[in-house]
């Protein structure tokens, strides 16, 4: 039996398989900052551009994850060592105990202008920006302290769209035109939730606003100065880079619901959270071998690529290694030192580990992890309950986040003794609730319209169709500070209720005056 399809179905199915495409468009990727984690994110969106037959050419630290016709390399090398050029402290672990001021002033800033610095001065990267005359439709950059390479969207005059690899900030809403709401979104180095105290909140603007001062009048003017410097060459005077920003398209956060707090967004802040999450691939045969043999289930350990629990203070490790020894369960540790003392026949250590891949095993029921936003991503994806040990900036809120939707334990760093220690492994390993409210989460994380890979090669292609979609800006990004703000709306209110008051006390005393008057005159 045949089925009859009408002549015109097969037309409109390829109408509709075309009408978001786009044709092969020329890409400028810039990508300075150099953490590996960063990249993981950044390299799923450029292959994913890769793969919809557009060309991208990328200044970055590190290679793409496979090789592509497509694709040209300018690699900023050697790879600047910012945690041990830019960063004044002795441990990464001493940086649990120091303020939003020294985390920003200290840490922060030093590390977006000596990477941003030690970028420009690359031979292959000097003479790009000198000599390169090649037409591209869009300049994709990380939104993470590399404001002054910005001024390329000037030199090839084309639209501009960013990668926010930490998720939400505060900075970023008015460079997008949005009022931020310090009344209920915490700031990202603050360990508060979105149900605030009275005092959180005032503490909450306070440091908000900080951080906008500090990026006005030190940080920007110092990212501007850079550009100015390295794109001089150019005809005509230079914009600065505060203006570039004002006409950036499309923000995409590395952020999602339930994982972040909910919060007002403009169109152009785009939320594509866990793209860089893929398939579980098959494990090397030792962790296959390990992990398979877990009949009482297995625990992952990491601190990420930048902090290393080779150099957690003895006493620390000491606490740490004698819990490990009582467990029944086998612990896979991404540990650095291979020349380790010590270590009980139940625990695995290597100084590389294909995390994605081990969480997604069956028989891993914990993820010991410093909280860090991909990783938090990864362990909600494959519902693994998480024991948070954060060390420095958004890793607080995250935990905390994870703690307040009952999946979680966090401990304090400083406090990590062998009694914390073991009685958070047995609470999230005995008590079945931590299980099922990371189940019900990463449901709520999955449950998307289309994946988040998708969305963000459509916003791109979407951003080069409509020339840089000026129909996403907001036009509170051309008002003054003040009338954004509705300053000069307050005082001319209280302006007004201040006339009227001195209008009706002048009438009253008028009458009363002349009733006074009146009465002497009788």
């Amino acid at each position: 039996m045949c089925l009859f399809i009408p002549k015109f179905i097969p037309l409109l199915l390829l109408s509709a398989l075309a009408w978001h495409q786009t044709d092969s468009s020329r890409i400028l990727g810039v990508f300075v900052f150099p953490s590996r984690s960063h990249w993981m994110m950044i390299d799923a969106i450029l292959n994913g551009l890769l793969d919809r037959g557009h060309h991208v050419t990328a200044i970055a630290n590190y290679p793409l994850s496979r090789k592509h016709d497509n694709y040209t390399d300018i690699r900023v090398a050697p790879i600047y060592d910012f945690w041990k050029k830019s960063v004044s402290v002795d441990s990464l672990f001493d940086l649990t105990e120091i303020s939003i001021h020294q985390m920003l002033m200290g840490f922060l800033f030093p590390i977006g202008l000596q990477t941003a610095e030690h970028g420009f001065t690359r031979d292959n990267v000097r003479e790009f920006i000198q000599n390169d005359n090649s037409h591209f439709d869009l300049l994709l950059a990380e939104q993470f302290f590399q404001e002054s390479y910005l001024m390329f969207a000037h030199k090839y005059k084309v639209p501009i769209v960013t990668v926010g690899s930490f998720g939400f900030g505060h900075y970023m809403g008015p460079i997008m035109g949005m009022m931020n709401m310090y009344s209920h979104v915490p700031h990202e180095f603050l360990h508060y939730m979105d149900k605030m105290t009275f005092s959180q909140r005032m503490y909450n603007t306070g440091v908000s606003l900080y951080e906008q001062l500090l990026r006005s009048i030190y940080y920007r003017p110092r990212q501007n100065a850079m550009a100015q410097e390295h794109f001089k060459h150019l005809p005509g005077p230079l914009p600065k880079i505060t203006d570039i920003e004002r006409n950036i398209s499309v923000i995409l956060l590395n952020s999602y619901y339930p994982l972040t707090t909910a919060r007002a967004r403009v169109p152009g802040m785009v939320q594509v959270g866990g793209l860089h999450i893929k398939e579980a691939k098959a494990l090397p045969e030792d962790l296959q071998k390990f992990l398979d043999g877990a009949k009482h289930g297995a625990i992952y350990f990491s601190l990420g690529t930048n902090v290393k629990s080779s150099d957690m203070p003895r006493e620390k490790l000491e606490a740490i290694l004698k819990v490990f020894r009582s467990l029944k369960q086998r612990v896979v540790w991404k540990y650095e030192d291979q020349s380790i003392k010590g270590l009980p026949s139940n625990v695995l250590i290597k100084s590389w580990m294909p995390q994605n891949d081990i969480l997604a095993h069956p028989n891993v029921k914990l993820f010991i992890t410093h909280g860090g936003l991909l990783g938090t991503q990864e362990g909600v994806y494959r519902a693994v309950p998480m024991l948070g040990i954060p060390v420095y900036a958004d890793q607080h809120l995250n935990m905390n986040k994870a703690v307040a939707g009952g999946y979680a334990i966090r401990l304090y760093f400083p406090n990590v003794t062998e009694t914390s220690l073991r009685w958070a492994l047995n609470e999230l390993l005995n008590n079945p609730s931590y299980q099922k409210n990371i189940d019900r989460v990463s449901l709520v994380f999955r449950d998307r319209q289309v994946s988040a890979l998708d969305e963000s090669i459509y916003w791109v292609e979407y951003v080069i169709r409509h020339e840089g979609a000026p129909q996403l800006r907001s036009a509170g990004l051309d008002l003054p500070w003040f009338s954004f703000a509705l300053l000069d709306v307050l005082a001319f209110g209280l302006g007004a209720v201040v006339l009227s008051v001195w209008l009706l006390k002048k009438l009253v005393t008028a009458v009363l005056c002349r009733s006074d008057k009146k009465r002497k005159a009788d």
